[in-house]
């Protein structure tokens, strides 16, 4: 399931946080990627671990982390440590695979999901699609500012060269308690029809409780803690 999700909606506070990301330092983005992937990787990775990127970290963490509709389709167990990049000038990431186990704040997760937080407006730059091959298809998507683009990282993804202006974003990776992906999708799927159906039904109606009932034995069923 690849999703695109609204997290940041606050024009101020979207203004706000590029420009403190305006303020950050920069190094070669191959620093941050396996060996495999710094050898198409071609972007700059912004330093996180100054007061600016902790407060960076701070304001963003929680706008991802509290989002309803990214809680319910990430399912998430741990969020790692958020990365900011800056591609321009033809920059790019060739196609790639993410590492099944990565390490954030001296803790090992497996990698479940992904995410692209896209700070930057389609029209401030050329090119730099985020491109993701699936199942004898690709999706490309190039997202609002605010927007956040949540997909397996059991993909191979690749973003497109920037020809013109400059892409930012932020990435971050997710461990789900729903390992599986389709299991995690039907979950997905049954939490919508929930919401549709409190629109019509009484709450303490038969057929929403027992949707509320299978719902909750599916999470004890499928959930890895």
């Amino acid at each position: 399931m690849i999703l695109t999700i609204s997290v940041i909606q606050d024009e101020e506070k979207l203004a706000f946080l590029r420009r403190r990301i305006d303020a950050l330092d920069w190094r070669d983005g191959r620093a941050t990627a396996g060996k495999v992937a710094a050898e198409v990787k071609h972007n700059l990775q912004a330093v996180m671990t100054g007061p600016v990127g902790q407060e960076v970290q701070e304001q963003m963490l929680p706008l991802i982390s509290k989002n309803p509709v990214f809680r319910v389709a990430a399912r998430p167990r741990r969020i790692s440590r958020l990365m900011i990049s800056k591609t321009s000038d033809g920059g790019h990431y060739g196609p790639h695979v993410d590492n099944a186990i990565m390490a954030s704040d001296g803790q090992s997760f497996r990698t479940d999901l992904a995410f692209t937080l896209f700070l930057s407006d389609p029209g401030e730059y050329e090119g730099g699609e985020l491109a993701i091959h699936s199942a004898g298809m690709m999706s490309e998507v190039k997202g609002k500012a605010g927007q956040m683009v949540l997909y397996p990282a059991t993909t191979i993804h690749e973003v497109r060269p920037v020809t013109s202006g400059e892409r930012i974003v932020c990435v971050g990776w997710i461990e789900s308690l729903v390992p599986d992906q389709s299991q995690r999708e039907t979950l997905f799927d049954l939490e919508n029809l929930r919401v549709s159906l409190r629109k019509k039904l009484d709450p303490n109606s038969i057929e929403l409780l027992t949707l509320d009932k299978n719902i909750a034995n599916l999470v004890r069923m499928w959930t890895v803690t």
